[in-house]
């Protein structure tokens, strides 16, 4: 049975919603069907006292979207040319949002046809996954839902402990004490 993860999913503790995000379904609704993958790689990022999270240095106009509702989508852009996919988590009002850095088995249905093709394209990083599922910046503070384009979908698949590795986020050197600890959470294709 398939089920529409809602706000309730996401209104749970961070480091939770990142691990159990692996394995759930990501969708995209197009102009020309529907796109999924399945999501394998997921890093929390949770509250104030977190220096690796951009809400560290409190709340700003590009940060006020992680203090809102769980299952919020916070988009950004680095490098100037790549946008980063979060999911707002936690109560409304704590800062928190699980980036999603990867998905496989990428799959795309046209409208009006039932079956599903796969793709080829290569989504081993947060940047190559907005780009194949054309997500940018107009997803920014949008709530995840099928009536909005994107949303995710828990097929009922588990993946156990031991099939997940977990280890310290990537790229956050500046982070002091946050940069070592183990939210960062992938799908090991070899167990």
């Amino acid at each position: 049975m398939e089920i529409i993860l809602d706000k309730d999913f996401f209104e749970q503790n961070t480091v939770k919603v990142a691990r159990y995000l692996i394995g759930k379904y990501i969708y995209r609704k197009t102009e020309y069907g529907i796109l999924r993958a399945m999501i394998t790689e997921t890093e929390a990022y949770h509250g104030t006292d977190d220096l690796a999270c951009h809400c560290s240095k409190g709340k700003t106009p590009r940060t006020e979207i992680m203090f809102d509702e769980a299952g919020k989508i916070y988009i950004y852009l680095i490098y100037g040319m790549y946008y980063m996919l979060n999911f707002v988590t936690m109560p409304k009002g704590f800062p928190a949002a699980v980036l999603i850095r990867g998905v496989e088995n990428m799959e795309f249905k046209k409208t009006g046809k039932s079956v599903w093709e796969k793709l080829p394209n290569k989504t081993d990083g947060p940047g190559k996954l907005t780009r194949h599922f054309s997500i940018d910046k107009k997803f920014n503070h949008l709530q995840l839902k099928p009536k909005n384009g994107l949303w995710v979908i828990d097929k009922g698949i588990t993946i156990p402990d031991k099939n997940i590795l977990v280890s310290p986020r990537i790229g956050i050197d500046y982070a002091k004490e946050s940069k070592d600890l183990p939210w960062r959470f992938k799908l090991n294709k070899k167990s």
